[in-house]
């Protein structure tokens, strides 16, 4: 199933890419263990649009423009009060009295409520799987849990449907699955469900075991077309294109590990992967290996 699309390299010599985001005919994306955020068009145009003293993550726009960045260890949101000046960071909402461990991926909605994960636990080898909420920013940052009992969420996305209804639809990492609400005007999310399952449940006993017995492991997401989702599955160096129920309708495969997607291009042509060897902290921290690549579509 997987296509054989040539792979391109965007942007080399990085720590570690998460959370891309298309956004005013550029791709956005965060370097973790840099502490910058970045925005290119190519190899040859890229700039430091925040730099802060933790780990970015997460990335979203509030309804006047301004940047949301998630600081994952210090559990914070931070807003750019100036395009112009990547240090002109505040603080948008603090977290730290909700979360479940380090802030994750964020999806930010058109009228500015942002929707927070958390990992629940620390992501090594041997640590058990406990459940993580994910955590509802309102636009004035005001925050409140949205969901518990999520098994490691990763990546969310918002989707509507032709008659305006939104769903909202989170990767759980260790769950083997997406997992969907319906999503309101005041940012409150209701009827819980399965997307899509990748298989039956994994066992809780630790990462490596579970990450041994899933199918899938979804991270990060992105809307693709017709109400599907591209999901990049941290296991198999691939990004896969999922209707609702699990089907995979499309693979496209990566020479390397891949662990966040996004669409983008003039035309949304274009899928973009952030890729390294592995996530392993401990040697992304230390290392200039991860890059951007993209695929056409």
């Amino acid at each position: 199933m997987a296509e054989a699309s040539a792979v391109e390299k965007v942007l080399q010599g990085r720590a570690f890419l998460e959370c891309p985001r298309w956004h005013r005919g550029r791709l956005w994306v965060s370097d973790l263990y840099t502490g910058e955020v970045l925005s290119l068009t190519g190899p040859d145009d890229v700039r430091v649009e925040a730099r802060l003293d933790g780990q970015p993550s997460g990335l979203g726009w509030l309804p006047d423009g301004r940047l949301l960045i998630v600081s994952m260890v210090d559990q914070r949101v931070l807003v750019r009060r100036r395009d112009d000046d990547p240090e002109s960071l505040d603080v948008h909402a603090d977290l730290s009295a909700l979360a479940t461990g380090k802030l994750n991926d964020m999806t930010v909605d058109g009228d500015g409520h942002a929707f927070v994960s958390t990992f629940g636990m620390e992501f090594r080898a041997r640590a058990h799987v406990d459940s993580a909420v994910l955590i509802h920013v309102a636009p004035d940052g005001a925050a409140r849990v949205a969901a518990d009992d999520l098994l490691f969420p990763n990546g969310s996305v918002i989707l509507t449907a032709g008659d305006g209804a939104r769903t909202f639809v989170v990767a759980e990492s260790m769950g083997n699955r997406l997992t969907a609400f319906d999503l309101d005007a005041d940012g409150r999310l209701s009827g819980r469900r399965v997307w899509a399952a990748f298989g039956p449940e994994v066992p809780r006993t630790s990462v490596r075991e579970a990450m041994a017995a899933a199918q899938v492991a979804p991270d990060g997401i992105c809307a693709g077309a017709d109400g599907t989702i591209w999901v990049a599955d941290a296991l198999h160096g691939r990004v896969i294109q999922v209707a609702e129920g699990g089907a995979i309708l499309a693979e496209k495969a990566f020479p390397t590990g891949v662990f966040a997607c996004a669409v983008g291009g003039a035309d949304g042509d274009t899928l973009y992967a952030c890729a390294a060897e592995s996530s392993s902290e401990s040697k992304r921290k230390v290392t200039r290996e991860a890059s951007l690549l993209r695929v056409a579509l």
